[in-house]
């Protein structure tokens, strides 16, 4: 009889630069067309003023993405952290008004460094439509003009108006959810944090979307994609570098700068992790997941396999997209309770 081989398995070489997860083949040309549209310019320290100004050709106001929806909005420009400029706000709500609707507070991706509260706000705008939702979407400082925690500090400031002004907008005060993708993921953990340090506003949930959550960029992850993809650990290591300065890597970052350095992530609201396998904030968001459910916390982790970062919004018509969306909708059900449960 022949004695059975035992194998181990392989694992890269100290140094080596490990092999990429694979895309979904149906999400490549997206990918093609994410890149041409958003990177078209490397972003690196001396290049952030020339994406702004990409950003700024490619972003549409509010009027064009809402479009023929009936949706009705306002800007709204609400008391500022402590000492700082007042920040202004993008509120969202179903033609003709809202009573007791679900609120969800929006903050716009970027790396910290681009964007504006218009970026990814069609989304929001689904969500008035789909749910009957009040949205709100923030515009917050950018780095390295204005570095952390500036950009989560008002962030909260906004959220906090939006709690207390959310009956006279329709909202419901105690169905408020937190939301964003990637720099905008990353800052939504902050909040979920920052309301549980400093004693609220009440979350119903916390959505961080391929969220961007730790500043040293170590993961085997951020090494898989080192040139490769859509966010790349190059911009990576830009965006934290604006944003920290000389702070990085070190134990001067706050948790409310890069989420994924708090010791303590009891307590906090329910959260929908969801992050493609091909992309470098993979490993950062899992490892998020598992720390909360270490807690006894409410977490529901979605990888995507093949999926790079943010390919719902490119590459909608595959199948890994609408599955993903579903499940992301499925999920705000839930925690919002527009599924015609009781509360």
């Amino acid at each position: 009889m022949t004695t059975p081989r035992h194998t181990t398995p392989s694992r890269p070489r100290p140094g080596a630069v490990p092999v990429p997860v694979p895309y979904d083949p149906h999400l490549e040309p997206g990918l093609a067309a994410c890149r041409e549209l958003i990177e078209r310019i490397p972003l690196r320290s001396d290049t952030i003023l020339a994406n702004r100004a990409h950003f700024a050709t490619i972003v549409p106001p509010v009027e064009e993405a809402i479009g023929a929806n009936p949706v009705d909005f306002e800007h709204v420009s609400v008391a500022g952290p402590a000492g700082a400029p007042e920040v202004e706000l993008t509120v969202l709500r179903p033609r003709g008004g809202a009573r007791d609707a679900p609120g969800i507070y929006g903050i716009h991706g970027g790396g910290m460094v681009l964007g504006n509260r218009f970026f990814g706000i069609a989304g929001l705008v689904e969500e008035v439509v789909n749910s009957g939702a009040v949205a709100v979407s923030v515009e917050y400082r950018l780095a390295p003009e204005h570095p952390a925690p500036a950009a989560a500090e008002d962030c909260y400031a906004g959220l906090v108006w939006f709690a207390e002004n959310a009956a006279a907008l329709g909202a419901d005060p105690d169905r408020l959810l937190v939301g964003g993708a990637s720099a905008g993921g990353g800052l939504s953990a902050a909040l979920a944090l920052m309301a549980r340090d400093r004693g609220g506003p009440a979350l119903a949930g916390q959505l961080l979307d391929c969220p961007m959550l730790d500043d040293r960029n170590t993961t085997v992850s951020s090494r898989q994609y080192d040139g490769i993809g859509i966010w790349d650990r190059n911009n990576n290591d830009t965006a934290w570098d604006a944003l920290l300065g000389a702070d990085r890597g070190t134990d001067a970052v706050s948790p409310y700068a890069a989420p994924a350095r708090a010791d303590d992530l009891s307590g906090l609201p329910p959260a929908y992790i969801s992050v493609g396998a091909a992309e470098v904030f993979r490993d950062e968001a899992v490892d998020y997941a598992t720390r909360i459910w270490a807690t006894g916390g409410q977490a529901e982790l979605h990888v995507w396999s093949g999926g790079y970062h943010g390919f719902t919004g490119f590459s909608p018509d595959a199948e890994v997209s609408r599955a993903a969306v579903t499940s992301r909708e499925s999920w705000m059900r839930r925690v919002l309770h527009t599924d015609g449960r009781s509360r």
